[in-house]
């Protein structure tokens, strides 16, 4: 029993008053193995129905749980700090100069993880919501302190510091309702049959499986352009991240459908008129 003892006592390092040896090794071991065990019962606790909830109550849990994940954490490392006699007051009264020092240089860093702080608390950009950012349609996979994680229509991962999100206009297209309008333009040569223009358009949409409440279809006469006449064609979907793929399917069967019925789609022409002289 001593012999234990002794090894459990024994020195593995040690900095003037701070001793480190194999006991307090075991203690650290032991108190992350526990926070992990109890992160596993509160994660398998939140999400006992993740088969039955929809795809925004997830979001919300994911975003709980990453709080409760942090805080539990932060718990843990001041329990093990102070079972080393570690007193944290005097650890940062000696060191706020040098967190002066250092926020000063890391202030967009700061930024970033006040911004997740936000992002996590205020739940108004979820994991699952579709963003629109600098122009990109991307999905939200993780909502990190520092950063967030997500997918583009390309499937590449995207890595976005939070301060982007807090900080700058961003279109969440979850927050709309389940469906979204969309368009798509294109002219026709002039003296064609408006309103045969218009039938043809709709129908194109109508036929589409992805477009929703056929009767808020819409074709618009927009504007006398330069070298056509043109027409705008509005529809309804609910698929939103790959929406391009709707639009190129109803692209298609519009051109289909002009070709059919000698629709033609015009190119830009331009007149040139020599002179001839001295």
């Amino acid at each position: 029993m001593g012999s234990l003892e002794q090894a459990l006592d024994h020195t593995i390092f040690k900095y003037k008053e701070f001793v480190f040896s194999l006991k307090s090794f075991l203690v650290i071991l032991m108190a992350i193995l526990f926070t992990m065990a109890l992160l596993w019962v509160i994660k398998k606790i939140l999400f006992r129905k993740r088969k039955a909830m929809d795809a925004s109550k997830h979001g919300s849990l994911i975003s709980i749980f990453q709080i409760i994940k942090y805080v539990v954490w932060i718990i843990a490392i001041l329990i093990i700090l102070e079972s080393f006699g570690l007193k944290l007051t005097v650890l940062l009264a000696g060191s706020a100069a040098l967190l002066v020092g250092v926020g000063l240089g890391l202030q967009s860093t700061f930024n970033d993880f006040i911004s997740g702080i936000i992002l996590l608390f205020e739940g108004s950009i979820r994991v699952g919501d579709i963003l629109e950012v600098d122009q990109d349609l991307i999905e939200i996979t993780k909502i990190g302190l520092r950063t967030s994680e997500a997918l583009n229509r390309d499937d590449i991962v995207v890595i976005i510091p939070n301060s982007i999100i807090t900080n700058n206009k961003v279109i969440n297209w979850s927050h709309q309702s389940h469906k979204t309008r969309f368009r798509i333009k294109v002219g026709v040569a002039y003296g064609s049959n408006i309103d045969l223009v218009e039938k043809l358009l709709k129908e194109s949409a109508q036929e589409h499986p992805e477009v929703i409440e056929h009767d808020k279809i819409k074709a618009r006469f927009l504007d006398f352009g330069n070298s056509s006449l043109d027409f705008e064609l509005l529809f309804f979907s609910q698929n939103i991240f790959r929406i391009e793929n709707v639009k190129s399917d109803i692209r298609k069967a519009i051109n289909q459908k002009f070709n059919d019925n000698k629709v033609n789609i015009p190119f830009p022409q331009l007149d040139l008129h020599i002179k001839s002289g001295k």
